[in-house]
């Protein structure tokens, strides 16, 4: 288990716990849950890569405690 913490441009804070094998799409999930919006608005981030949702969050090496931007289209 892995706590992930997420960042919007309005200096919100989400911290999200979740596995290192799931996807960025089930990460997307657990925000928009935990949000109240819908998982088509949410954009993840690491610098200037948007993260595809298919891939795992071992393969793009998110650790545990890391911050990732998120934004809302």
């Amino acid at each position: 288990m892995i706590e992930v913490v997420l960042n919007d441009r309005l200096r919100k804070k989400v911290k999200v716990k979740c596995n290192k094998d799931d996807t960025i799409g089930d990460l997307k999930e657990l925000v928009a849950a935990q949000m109240g919006t819908w998982i088509d608005k949410i954009r993840i981030q690491k610098w200037y890569n948007t993260d595809k949702d298919h891939i795992t969050l071992k393969g793009y090496e998110i650790h545990d405690g890391m911050g990732l931007e998120l934004y809302y289209n």
